[in-house]
């Protein structure tokens, strides 16, 4: 965690396993679509609101969603996991809205209080009151991280994000590291 500049609260950055466990407690398909947008596709609350189905694409590289109206009007596309987007398929295929029809079909206040509330029942589970910092912001901020931890290019992660300043993007998005990214660190340089 981390302090904020502006405001009251931490930061949260989630290790992979947190981000599953996460996804574990969300009820019903809609939810898994919203917070999955947001913790693997790195999406903003509005942003999840937004997709529909027209948005799910195939592209030789794998599923993409399709960003219409991002942060500032902006348009981009970031890859989806396979499972996400045969959920989103699925979710689809049973409703009886167009395929312009959002999917998620909720308001981000609805998502935020998702996210609370899941991040609530993990803190219940597990006492550690980290989860009760939790909000949808930091899912996207866990998204990048652990992108970059994992070496994807920044560049990449930044273009799949909406980001165009690496230093706001190095600032807010990655001021954190996993034990696991400081253990590679450590383990490349001999003396430590």
């Amino acid at each position: 965690m981390g302090d904020h500049d502006d405001h009251d609260g931490r930061k949260v950055w989630l290790r992979p396993e947190e981000v599953d466990a996460l996804l574990d407690e969300v009820d019903g398909t809609t939810q898994t679509v919203a917070l999955g947008l947001l913790a693997r596709c790195g999406l903003r609350v509005a942003e999840a609101a937004d997709v529909t189905p027209a948005d799910v694409v195939d592209t030789p590289v794998g599923p993409f969603v399709r960003v219409q109206d991002g942060k500032g009007s902006k348009y981009r596309e970031t890859p989806v996991p396979t499972d996400l987007a045969a959920s989103m398929r699925a979710l689809a295929d049973v409703r009886d809205e167009a395929a312009d029809t959002p999917l998620v079909d909720r308001s981000p206040r609805t998502i935020r209080r998702w996210v609370t509330t899941a991040g609530e029942r993990l803190y219940a589970d597990t006492g550690d009151d980290g989860w009760t910092f939790l909000g949808p912001h930091d899912l996207r901020r866990t998204w990048g991280t652990l992108l970059v931890e994992r070496e994807v290019e920044p560049g990449l992660v930044m273009e799949w994000g909406g980001w165009e300043d690496w230093d706001t993007f190095r600032e807010h998005y990655l001021g954190a590291y996993s034990l696991d990214a400081q253990q590679r660190g450590i383990e490349k340089v001999d003396w430590l």
